[in-house]
């Protein structure tokens, strides 16, 4: 089943002016792809579609179930609570410790239930190997666990897409294959689609996957190829 599904698609920024144009794109259920593409290439413009925050003029595009050219200020919350998005930035709430970081989270998506929330973010503080951290304020963390945390509160509402943008951009390489690795391990736990904005070619050799350039505005599929 398609999580993403674009075709011919133009993608403009809020000011009206054009991003990318007659973009197709299909990812998979359980699907992991990178998404290059020079500084400035649309990369986030494409993610920022994907998500919702930004539009199609031409074209039609789905993700999740949605309709990306039906959503609305009520729905696009709906989408988002199928998706989980990791950022180069952890943007972590500094005045909380990680356990309340994440059931920050799930207040806002809707969960009431305490011991149902608290069940639900002590399981994916476990996934992460970071359990033990649960009273910790996210300062106190290394980058790579600050990132970690990022992705346990991605995956608390079991999503269908995790959209990583730049995920590795602010850690060295160690901590960068620490979590490719554990990216790619859940999403075929959980059978979420991962799509991976990257730059560090680095991480395409040592881990292939299937590759969707930008250039030009255009996408170019190396379906997947990996590198070899």
């Amino acid at each position: 089943m398609a999580i993403i599904r674009l075709y011919n698609a133009q993608i403009v920024q809020q000011d009206g002016s054009s991003v990318l144009n007659g973009i197709n794109l299909e990812l998979a259920e359980g699907e992991f792809a990178y998404l290059i593409g020079k500084t400035g290439s649309g990369k986030s413009s494409l993610l920022k579609a994907i998500y919702g925050a930004l539009s199609l003029r031409t074209g039609s595009g789905e993700v999740a179930g949605f309709d990306l050219n039906k959503l609305s200020w009520k729905t696009i919350p709906l989408l988002r609570r199928r998706l989980g998005i990791v950022f180069q930035d952890f943007n972590l709430l500094s005045d909380r410790t990680v356990g309340e970081n994440l059931l920050f989270v799930l207040r806002a998506t809707g969960w009431k239930n305490t011991s149902e929330m608290e069940y639900r973010a002590r399981l994916v503080l476990s996934e992460v190997d970071l359990l033990s951290k649960w009273d910790v304020m996210p300062f106190q963390l290394s980058g790579g666990e600050q990132q970690r945390v990022v992705i346990a509160r991605a995956l608390l509402n079991q999503p269908a897409l995790i959209i990583a943008d730049e995920p590795t951009g602010n850690l060295d390489p160690e901590t960068s294959d620490d979590i490719l690795l554990l990216l790619r391990k859940l999403a075929k736990e959980h059978n979420s689609a991962v799509l991976c904005a990257t730059h560090d070619y680095r991480i395409l050799q040592h881990f292939p996957a299937r590759i969707i350039r930008i250039v030009n505005g255009k996408l170019v599929d190396d379906e997947g190829a990996g590198l070899r």
